[in-house]
């Protein structure tokens, strides 16, 4: 399943290893030989991939060694976020007990009630919006990313300005490749946004305010392209629990104990993003405010 196995040689994820390299593949595909349009639709697709792939590669995969999985995947195709900040990050949100939490969980989408009271009206009603699936595709990259951003800055902390001076050179290598390719710096500009709405549709549910930590992840089971796109993380639940678990591993766990990750869940399902778009395109999902506890 993709998991290191104790006492012997690590398995290498073979299909990882193939998908990285198509997704480059794909990647310079739309930046060299496609036309403009058809070029920035499918750059939006590989930068999203490869964003699901960095994922991926955070949780220990495709080989043995940490720095050569780092290596495969440090170009930041997307722009805007640190590679080594958002896996710091992304480990801090698995602990399990904190997720959602204003606070302490950093990919929480809830602020906190008293944070929340103190916000100008217009933030309010900018942020209520972006608690629906239309504010999520068309504002929550530009939320996301500023909000990543300050909270960063507020740190100011010695490790977090390493991650950021580290993600410059790595920027100017990616902006160098695209400027040197046939497609213009806004239509790859286009392309990265497109890339972060389509992941914004995977985290605008993923988590929920639940009194139990187990409660809080979500199945989407039929994800489609999507499903491909997240690298099954629509399967949320079956991931936090089995974090080391490579992606195309995931819907076979899911499909033997399917009953006993939607008790774990408590049931927090729903059978297609078809079905969240449908329910919540102008529908806020959760109030900005976390529901259950206050600091």
């Amino acid at each position: 399943m993709g998991q290191k196995k104790s006492g012997s040689r690590a398995q290498i994820a073979w299909p990882t290893v193939i998908l990285i390299a198509a997704c480059y593949g794909t990647w310079a595909l739309a930046l060299w030989v496609l036309p403009l349009w058809a070029g920035i639709a499918i750059a939006g697709l590989a930068i999203a991939l490869h964003a699901s792939l960095q994922h991926e590669v955070i949780h220990g995969h495709p080989f043995q060694h940490q720095w050569l999985n780092d290596m495969l995947i440090w170009p930041p195709l997307v722009l805007f976020i640190p590679y080594v900040r958002y896996k710091a990050t992304h480990l801090a949100h698995h602990h399990d007990e904190v997720i959602t939490d204003p606070f302490d969980d950093p990919e929480s989408n809830y602020l906190d009630a008293g944070v929340w009271e103190r916000l100008p009206w217009s933030v309010k009603a900018i942020l209520r919006m972006n608690n629906t699936v239309a504010g999520r595709l068309t504002l929550g990259p530009m939320i996301g990313t500023i909000a990543f951003a300050v909270c960063e800055w507020r740190k100011r902390d010695a490790e977090i300005l390493r991650g950021w001076l580290i993600h410059l050179p790595a920027v100017i290598a990616v902006l160098a490749v695209v400027v040197a390719s046939p497609m213009p710096l806004w239509a790859y500009l286009i392309a990265a946004y497109a890339a972060m709405s389509i992941l914004k549709l995977r985290t605008f549910l993923e988590h929920q305010a639940h009194e139990r930590a187990s409660g809080r992840s979500v199945i989407v089971e039929r994800g489609g392209l999507l499903a491909f796109l997240f690298l099954n993380n629509n399967l949320h639940v079956v991931h936090h629990m089995h974090p080391r678990v490579a992606w195309y591993a995931l819907p076979a766990l899911y499909r033997a104990r399917k009953d006993h990750y939607l008790r774990r869940n408590g049931g927090y399902y729903f059978a297609s993003y078809r079905d969240v778009i449908r329910k919540y395109l102008w529908k806020a999902k959760d109030p900005v405010a976390h529901p259950l506890w206050r600091r």
